[in-house]
């Protein structure tokens, strides 16, 4: 693993800016906090401490899943490789058709997309979160939003080359 503390704040950015969805403000802060002792927390640290504008900027920047960008082929390569993870680029119709319903339904509700980190889970258990989270309060599913967007930071460290 590369000793990030050791580079230089432009190759900091330039290396793990792409593990927060087209939001690499946050990495460019996270250079800037170092040394730190764990690249994760160090990152999510600025998450963490953003204003609530910029946490919903970071959730905002977010992809639907199964949505139009995935049908368009304009996903990230990260985002694109996480939903054929769980089998987001190959449903039936129907399964379609039910994302693309509770797609609708969370943003107009929420005023953003619904996040999960798709690596721990599957299609099913993804349609079941999204039906149940569609109970949430405003704050709750912001917060429950970060702790996806977490999940998904690490494991997208965790992936690099």
């Amino acid at each position: 693993m590369t000793d990030f503390n050791a580079l230089s704040d432009r190759d900091f950015v330039t290396r793990y800016a792409s593990v927060v969805e087209h939001s690499p403000w946050v990495v460019e802060r996270a250079a800037a906090r170092r040394p730190f002792d764990d690249l994760a927390e160090g990152i999510l640290a600025v998450l963490a401490d953003a204003t609530p504008e910029e946490r919903l900027s970071v959730i905002r920047a977010h992809p639907e899943l199964a949505g139009r960008a995935a049908i368009a082929g304009t996903l990230t390569a990260a985002s694109q490789s996480e939903q054929a993870s769980a089998g987001l680029d190959r449903m039936t119709p129907e399964a379609f058709e039910r994302f693309h319903s509770l797609n609708a339904a969370y943003r107009e509700r929420f005023g953003f997309p619904f996040v999960i980190c798709v690596r721990r889970t599957d299609r099913a258990g993804i349609l079941r979160a999204m039906a149940d989270r569609l109970t949430n309060d405003a704050e709750t599913e912001v917060a429950t939003a970060i702790d996806e967007i977490g999940h998904i930071v690490r494991l997208r460290l965790e992936t690099l080359p």
